[in-house]
C-alpha cells in the first residue's frame, strides 16, 4: 500500500489538508477521490463537511504558494528541466503541460489563477506561470483561494449527496462516473465566466477611450 492509499484510509483534517497540498504542488493526488469520500463520511457524522472544505482548501492554498514561490524564484528553465526528468515523469509531468498552464495564463490573466482552479490538468499547475511571471503574490493567494474553496465546494457536495445513493464499496467509481459531468458543467461555467470578464475589460477600455 503506498503512502497516498495509507493517508485516504485515515481522512481526516489532518490528511485531508496534506492531501490537497501535495495535489497543489506536483504530486499525482485527484481532489476528487479525497474530498468527496471525506464529505461521504460526514454525511455519517465522522466529520465536519463545513470544516472538510475550509481544510482542503487551506492545504490547496499551502500547496499553490509552493509552486508559487519555487516558480519566483528558480525560473522557468529550471522548471522545465523537472518537468522533463524522471522526477517530474513520476509525478505525471512534461514540459508540454507547462506550456499548457503557461498559455492559458497569458491568455486570461490574473483572473486565470481563479478559474485555473477549476480546470482538470490545470489546476495544480496554474500557481507555476503566477510564479514565473511576478503577479503579486496577495492577488494571487487570494483567487487561488477563492477558485480551490468553489471546487472543494461542489466535491463535498457530491460526496454528500452520495452518501444518501451509493453503499462506500461504489463510491470511488461513481465518484469517476459523476466526474465526467462535474467537469463538462465547470468548463461552461468557466467559458461564461472568462467571457463575462473579457467583456467587462473591452466595455472599460472602451468607455476610457470615449
Amino acid at each position: 500500500m503506498s503512502f497516498i492509499d495509507t493517508l485516504l484510509g485515515q481522512l481526516n483534517y489532518g490528511t485531508i489538508l496534506l492531501l490537497m497540498l501535495l495535489e497543489s504542488t506536483v504530486i499525482p493526488v485527484p481532489s476528487e477521490l479525497v474530498v468527496a469520500p471525506a464529505a461521504f463520511n460526514a454525511a455519517s457524522g465522522e466529520l465536519n463537511v463545513i470544516l472538510i472544505v475550509v481544510f482542503a482548501t487551506i492545504g490547496a492554498a499551502i500547496g499553490a504558494s509552493i509552486n508559487y514561490v519555487v516558480a519566483l524564484y528558480v525560473g522557468r528553465p529550471v522548471i522545465y528541466k523537472f518537468a522533463n526528468s524522471k522526477w517530474g515523469k513520476l509525478c505525471l509531468l512534461n514540459q508540454e503541460k507547462v506550456e499548457k498552464s503557461e498559455k492559458y495564463f497569458d491568455n486570461h490573466g490574473i483572473a486565470a489563477t481563479l478559474t485555473g482552479r477549476l480546470i482538470p490538468g490545470i489546476r495544480h499547475l496554474i500557481s507555476i506561470p503566477a510564479g514565473l511571471a511576478r503577479m503579486n503574490y496577495w492577488k494571487f493567494l487570494l483567487y487561488t483561494t477563492i477558485g480551490a474553496g468553489v471546487w472543494h465546494t461542489i466535491l463535498a457536495a457530491l460526496g454528500w449527496y452520495l452518501a444518501s445513493v451509493v453503499p462506500k464499496d461504489q463510491l470511488s467509481a461513481t465518484i469517476e462516473k459523476y466526474n465526467h459531468y462535474i467537469v463538462i458543467g465547470i468548463l461552461v461555467i468557466v467559458a461564461l465566466a472568462v467571457g463575462i470578464l473579457v467583456f467587462r475589460h473591452y466595455r472599460k477600455k472602451k468607455a476610457k477611450k470615449e
